[in-house]
């Protein structure tokens, strides 16, 4: 049984049935306005109401938005730093960066509103824990090892991998100048280059390409009587050659300078060998050609000027050379020779004998300015050098017993100094 609704405005009675539809161009039905016309008591429609001040729009004002709410509203601003901060993070490149910039997102996101709280914190985490890795790799040297492995890697794949006592050639291009090839080859066939020393250069800054050309020209020089002692059996037509780094090889932490034997002409190349060492020759081979050659290295310390102009350098550098005899002789007379080799030895000795003496009168005469005596006993003094006696001795042991040429020869004994520069 349904309960009719109780009666009300515009609506029938039930005890008086339905009601009509009413007609559309008939009269209004009883209780309201023809169309187009204000309820009554209402001025009529466009004309203000008696007592409502002009302007005031007809009827309460409109509803305004809830507190706080804005139809309107734009989404918040994320944080830039947040973002970096969460990159580097990532990375690990630079956490120290990403930590920073971490909470600095975190104050800027506070006092702006920003979103992107979670990125800088996250940010944050990952940068801490790269740090922490940081350090740890630091302190156990870790790192160091890595890069060390790393150039290790770089340099066996790079093409100038070539290590002391190995050949190589340089297709289509020269040892003067720039290469940016090199492959290795046998040392027995013909080829290009041999490695017979390195060395790495100290220092943070490139030190330009001069600098790099004279420690290359000191240090190469004086690696080459430790691979090849025998310098009389080098060919002459064979110089030293070098690769170095350049500006941009030193940035990615180049610093290391090879030493290379090389022909000097461009077109030729070289056959065999030129290692002559502890790994190619006998002990006394060995003993014989360390004096010759810590002697040929004390006479290349000659001043540059002539004794007229600086006889207290030319002083100095003779008590040099008197020096080195002494120690020179005591070393080789204190080594046990085989017997076809002591008296051609014994013979070498007294020569250097005759010349240490002879290198005492030319300090006593730098030391009392005369300049006329002191060239007669340099002279005398260098006439052991490659004499006789040496090659007799380098004969009896199986030495190169051909002279090498020099921009001048020694004097003999009143000669006129001579430079002493080994052409090879």
């Amino acid at each position: 049984m349904s309960i009719p609704p109780p009666p009300g405005p515009h609506q029938p009675d039930p005890a008086q049935g339905p009601s009509p539809v009413p007609d559309p161009y008939g009269p209004p039905p009883q209780g309201q306005q023809p169309y187009g016309q204000p309820p009554q008591g209402q001025p009529p429609y466009g004309q203000q109401p008696y007592g409502q001040p002009y302007g005031q729009p007809y009827g309460p004002p409109y509803q305004t938005w809830g507190q706080g709410y804005s139809p309107y509203s734009r989404p918040a601003s994320v944080n830039g730093l947040a973002v970096a901060s969460v990159v580097l993070g990532v990375l690990c490149c630079f956490p120290g960066v990403g930590l920073v910039l971490g909470v600095i997102a975190l104050v800027q996101i506070r006092k702006k509103g920003q979103s992107g709280k979670a990125l800088a914190i996250a940010g944050s985490v990952l940068s801490s824990l790269g740090l922490a890795l940081w350090v740890l790799v630091l302190a156990t040297g870790g790192l160091s090892d890595a890069w060390e492995g790393f150039k290790k890697e770089a340099r066996e794949d790079s093409a100038f991998s070539v290590a002391k006592g190995e050949c190589f050639d340089t297709p289509g291009e020269s040892l003067e100048g720039r290469a940016y090839d090199a492959e290795k080859v046998p040392c027995a066939g013909e080829h290009e280059g041999e490695v017979f020393g390195e060395f790495k250069m100290a220092g943070s800054t490139f030190p330009g390409d001069s600098a790099v050309s004279g420690a290359a020209n000191d240090k190469c020089y004086a690696l080459q009587d430790l691979y090849a002692m025998d310098t009389w059996a080098l060919p002459e037509d064979v110089d030293v050659y070098y690769f170095a780094p350049t500006r941009q090889s030193w940035r990615l932490g180049d610093r290391e300078v090879t030493c290379v034997f090389g022909n000097t002409d461009e077109t030729a190349t070289l056959t065999g060998s030129l290692r002559a060492d502890e790994t190619t020759l006998d002990s006394h081979q060995i003993a014989l050609l360390k004096s010759l050659n810590a002697m040929d290295t004390v006479l290349y310390e000659e001043p540059e000027a002539d004794p007229e102009d600086d006889l207290p350098g030319y002083r100095d550098w003779s008590r040099d050379v008197h020096d080195g005899l002494g120690e020179q002789i005591g070393a080789l007379r204190a080594h046990s020779w085989p017997a076809k080799a002591d008296k051609p030895v014994a013979a070498l000795l007294k020569d250097m004998e005759k010349a240490r003496g002879e290198w005492a009168k030319a300090v006593t005469a730098a030391e009392d300015g005369d300049a006329d005596t002191f060239y007669i006993h340099y002279g005398k003094g260098y006439g052991y050098v490659d004499g006789p006696s040496t090659v007799t001795a380098r004969k009896a042991l199986g030495l190169a017993t051909k002279r090498p040429s020099y921009d001048e020869d020694y004097g003999d004994g009143g000669g006129e100094p001579g430079g002493g520069e080994l052409k090879v």
